[in-house]
């Protein structure tokens, strides 16, 4: 960490004041990654020790920041130590805004709006930037080419098929592959291919889209990011807005090149069925394999994404050892039992209260007998500032300095930890409700913020339903 601190200070002349993990950022890739800060300059700080994939990043940074793409700025790094310090783009994922702007399939115009803006953006990469890209610093291939192809397909292979229990012929699916590949390898594939381009990995600040995470980028074919985006398991995206999010990166794409829309199509769902399985195969990796229970909910996403495909789409080249799999999957009442897919009542709610100690803990109406008690009384109190009284902890000034003080960080992580492995095993084991409540002196200031928070946290997995309730809050206002 005191790479980051010492980088930090190089860049802005000024000491580093807090450290902040960022939760839900590593995914699945390793590295540790810290928020710094000092009044009102920030720097997101990444720790990684793959040099390879640190350099690939740094260097395609800087090359799309010259052809003026909407990418962090560097703002220093130390490859011996595997560290480097970027431009802090907030807190809002694409796949966060969609998810806060839609109700069910119904998705609001300022979440389709933002994913017009994003699809229009990737042929200047693709294309624009892709043109004098240095290819020689990517990792771990220079291109999407047949060995790319074959550890997907055996990533798939091996850790969903095999993990999942679905039954195949292996030879026949090894056929198919070869099949496949072919095909795939058959497509023009001079562009640059981003190889991530998906919800969680471009920020919003404001109303402008922000990239990241392109350091696994190659030279590849034009389909497989917009396959990417598109049938982002998670994100859940309707059919017709994908048609018509695909419509609209064509009608970019020409602009930069002389586009035979035909050709594209012809190639562009197997490219959808090659970036589905490769999706399949982390979630089969990390979950299955290494017992994250959380990849293993984007499982009924993916599966639903292959059941559109098979009644929808058939491909120019006959696979039938695979699509097999693919309906033995989707008739799976396993994979579809690994998360709800029958609506908001099948899931785990989580009720997230604020309260004053000088009223009694909240009740808990659900029969379960209560839950959590978090005391946040030994934190820095906001209340005792005038500057602050009229205020609550969902107010900009309260947020601002509680997230200033180190002890409220590490006291909600403490806590976030807590709550996370209790609605893993909660939905393991099949509970359907669970009750976490903060409590301060007024029920004001520091725990309707850490409430607030908490329940930022879990909207983020995506994987249950949360309630917040601000009881002293409600009974002013009542």
């Amino acid at each position: 960490m005191e790479v980051l601190k010492r980088l930090f200070e190089h860049h802005f002349r000024t000491p580093v004041e807090r450290v902040q993990p960022l939760q839900g950022q590593l995914g699945g890739s390793g590295r540790k990654i810290v928020r710094l800060s000092a009044e009102k300059l920030s720097a997101i700080g990444i720790l990684y020790d793959v040099r390879e994939e640190n350099i690939a990043f740094l260097e395609f940074s800087r090359h799309f920041r010259r052809h003026g793409l909407p990418v962090p700025e560097i703002y220093g790094e130390d490859l011996t130590l595997g560290a480097y310090l970027e431009e802090d783009l907030g807190d809002t994922t694409l796949f966060e805004f969609l998810s806060d702007h839609r109700l069910g399939a119904t998705i609001a115009p300022e979440a389709v709006a933002a994913y017009r803006q994003v699809v229009a953006l990737l042929p200047r990469f693709q294309v624009e930037a892709g043109r004098d890209l240095n290819y020689k610093v990517c990792y771990p291939r220079a291109s999407f080419d047949r060995q790319s192809i074959a550890w997907d397909q055996n990533y798939f292979k091996y850790y969903f098929l095999r993990l999942a229990g679905i039954p195949f012929n292996e030879q026949a699916l090894e056929d198919d592959f070869s099949r496949l590949t072919k095909f795939l390898l058959s497509a023009s594939r001079d562009f640059f291919l981003y190889r991530d381009f998906q919800s969680r990995n471009i920020m919003l600040r404001g109303d402008l889209p922000f990239f990241l995470d392109y350091q696994g980028g190659r030279k590849g074919a034009l389909q497989y990011d917009i396959a990417s985006l598109l049938y982002d398991a998670k994100a859940d995206l309707p059919p017709d807005l994908r048609q018509q999010l695909l419509d609209h990166y064509l009608d970019s794409l020409a602009g930069f090149l002389d586009l035979d829309r035909a050709a594209f199509m012809h190639f562009y769902y197997a490219y959808v069925y090659v970036r589905i399985m490769q999706a399949l195969g982390a979630y089969g990796f990390r979950g299955f394999y290494e017992r994250k229970e959380h990849f293993l909910q984007s499982v009924p996403y993916a599966l639903k994404n292959l059941r559109w495909l098979l009644h929808n789409v058939e491909l120019p080249v006959a696979l039938p050892a695979l699509m097999e799999a693919f309906k033995s999957m989707v008739a799976s009442e396993k994979l579809q039992g690994l998360t709800s897919d029958h609506g908001k009542t099948d899931k785990l709610t989580v009720r997230v209260f604020s309260f004053s100690f000088h009223r009694g803990l909240p009740q808990d109406d659900s029969g379960n007998g209560g839950g959590f008690v978090f005391d946040g009384r030994s934190l820095p109190n906001p209340g005792r500032e005038d500057r602050f009284k009229s205020l609550t902890g969902k107010d900009a000034p309260v947020i601002d300095y509680l997230n200033q003080q180190e002890s409220v960080h590490k006291f909600l992580a403490n806590a976030t930890s807590l709550v996370d492995a209790s609605v893993s095993a909660y939905q393991h084991r099949g509970f359907k409700q669970l009750m976490v409540s903060f409590g301060c002196t007024g029920g004001q200031h520091r725990s309707v913020y850490l409430a607030e928070q908490l329940a930022k946290h879990l909207r983020e997995k995506n994987e249950v339903e949360v309630v917040v309730r601000h009881r002293e809050q409600e009974q002013l206002n009542s």
